[in-house]
């Protein structure tokens, strides 16, 4: 995975937000399923905590000897969350809404820069560390960033399915 990819990605939800009004934004198509903003608050909270774990595989060679479980490495080798929809901790049914769009975009042209920073301090680091990630492992700081950009991928699927109803609400 490249840095271009993620930020080619990240351009693209910037896009498909920016054409719905905040009130949209808040609207859940059940009263069970997030609403897109909130699922915008979902990927800008976890790509945080993703990339926090990169400073931290690139500074020390700490755990490195250890594996993903099965289920990433399938997941790694196809670059892809399962075509599925994934029911996520019981701390995602607290997932807020947005404040604003401006919220949402603001913080997406961070993680951008971001993805472009951490890229070259994957590329110039000399340590391979690797921290734990909650239900599959360990990641190193390459694999952290890979996973960042699969969890917007997956939540790709997401976003379309709340558009198609968004539109049907016009």
């Amino acid at each position: 995975m490249q840095g271009e990819d993620f930020v080619l990605t990240i351009d693209r939800w910037i896009k498909d937000i920016d054409q719905f009004h905040f009130d949209q934004l808040c609207i859940q198509p059940k009263d069970d399923s997030w609403s897109l903003g909130q699922v915008c608050i979902h990927l800008i909270a976890s790509t945080h905590y993703f990339f926090s774990q990169i400073p931290i595989c690139t500074s020390n060679n700490e755990d490195a000897d250890k594996a993903m479980s099965k289920n990433a490495i399938s997941m790694f080798q196809n670059n892809a969350f399962p075509d599925i929809i994934i029911k996520g901790p019981k701390s995602n049914d607290d997932t807020r809404q947005s404040t604003s769009k401006e919220e949402i975009i603001t913080s997406f042209e961070k993680l951008k820069m971001d993805v472009i920073s951490l890229t070259k301090q994957i590329s110039n680091s000399n340590y391979n560390g690797k921290t734990k990630h909650p239900g599959l492992h360990y990641f190193n700081a390459h694999e952290w960033l890979q996973f960042a950009f699969m969890h917007f991928k997956h939540h790709s699927r997401q976003k379309n399915r709340i558009e198609a109803y968004l539109k049907t609400k016009e």
